[in-house]
């Protein structure tokens, strides 16, 4: 009897998390503006012309949509996954 509940909430669980991942990724638009805005007033495209903590921040801003993509891909991932098996 547990195992029908679970197939009916999964369909239910799979709808919603299918939702949540369309809006993570729209997000990332709103993302990429702000990335450009920031690269473009620490001047990171002359590496010769700023310090070293001003590199790493650029590095650290550069990476935050891949990080981004990777924690929707992880969370919608994850919530189907421990909705099968716990």
């Amino acid at each position: 009897m547990i195992k029908s509940k679970r197939g009916q909430t999964l369909g239910i669980t799979i709808v919603a998390l299918i939702f949540v991942f369309i809006i993570g990724m729209m997000t990332i638009n709103f993302l990429f503006d702000e990335v450009s805005t920031f690269r473009v007033n620490l001047n990171c495209a002359d590496a010769a012309a700023i310090t070293d903590g001003t590199k790493l921040l650029c590095l650290v801003v550069d990476t935050s949509i891949p990080y981004w993509i990777f924690l929707i891909f992880s969370i919608t991932i994850g919530a189907v996954v421990a909705r099968m098996y716990l």
